[in-house]
């Protein structure tokens, strides 16, 4: 996991990702059916959590993430919708702030609990997060409980054990597993269960993708220029590519006549260019026409985003 390093880091590395996440998996965290590892800690409005106190009361959402991590900035949205739907339930949803995944100027690594309190705010506020948001310390204790990755979820039942971990927090999938440990706990009168196999491992790189640059916008350009240089050219046309294609995805309503015209702009520019060209080389150049690149296969060229 992380060894002696530092829980804090001031950069992002390539190195830390390959050793920190890729293969770890889950790290040290809980698996399904262990029992959930207590914590106390600090929330945004100055009040105080214990785990301990909801087991045999109310069943336990807990999501992981920072400002700063692309995943985070995809899923949030969503956690927001399952908030709305399943507040009023046997469910209590907290979001824990860990360290930052790409720290940077703007945004830089927690010195001190004043400056975690204050991103978590931010962070709160830029994706107006209305469930309660627990601040971890320094030293990221709940986090490494936990398994220290980026922006897991564990669904902790009512008799304190884990029903429902994710690789990555995604609220589709966690409101499959919400519905089902409710029914179960429903029909079987109990609070202890494990749902849909326990865990999901699967990666939404496709969605954390389009995320990136506002992610790590939020670090600032040393985290932009960070993430760039460790993750090679995949990492900048990862990071220009969701700078570019993210506010039309995104925001297509709002987006859609900017496109268009900036599409037209374009597509005029690139045919006239064309166009000017061809006629001023085309004897120079058409006894020599180069045959039709290869078509790309669907899956080829796919690349990992940074944590």
């Amino acid at each position: 996991m992380f060894g002696f390093r530092p829980y804090n880091y001031d950069r992002f590395t390539k190195e830390m990702l390959l050793n920190d996440v890729a293969k770890a998996k889950f790290g040290a965290g809980p698996d399904p059916g262990d029992r959930a590892p207590n914590f106390t800690a600090g929330t945004l409005d100055d009040g105080e959590v214990e785990l301990s106190d909801f087991r045999g009361k109310k069943n336990v959402l807990l999501v992981f993430g920072s400002a700063t991590c692309p995943f985070t900035a995809s899923s949030i949205e969503g956690l927001n919708e399952l908030y709305d739907d399943y507040k009023d339930q046997d469910v209590a949803f907290f979001f824990v702030y860990v360290r930052e995944a790409h720290p940077g100027d703007r945004l830089p690594s927690h010195e001190d609990i004043h400056d975690k309190m204050r991103a978590a705010e931010f962070f709160r506020d830029e994706e107006e997060v209305e469930m309660p948001i627990l601040v971890d310390d320094l030293k990221g204790s709940i986090h490494r409980k936990y398994g220290s990755l980026p922006n897991p979820a564990f669904l902790v039942d009512k008799s304190g054990h884990i029903a429902f971990r994710c690789l990555w927090a995604q609220a589709g999938v966690l409101a499959e597993a919400l519905a089902e440990l409710l029914e179960v706990q429903e029909r079987r009168d109990t609070g202890r269960a494990v749902v849909l196999g326990g865990e999901d491992l699967s990666v939404p790189m496709r969605r954390a993708l389009l995320h990136t640059h506002r992610a790590l916008q939020r670090g600032g350009r040393r985290a932009i220029r960070d993430f760039q240089r460790e993750m090679g050219p995949a990492g900048r046309a990862a990071e220009l590519g969701s700078r570019i294609v993210a506010p039309v995805a995104l925001n297509p309503g709002r987006a859609a006549l900017g496109a268009l015209l900036a599409g037209g702009v374009l597509t005029g520019a690139i045919f006239a260019g064309r166009a000017l060209r061809n006629k001023r080389l085309a004897k120079s150049l058409e006894p020599y026409r180069y045959a039709p690149r290869a078509r790309k296969k669907e899956n080829e060229g796919d690349y990992a985003v940074g944590i």
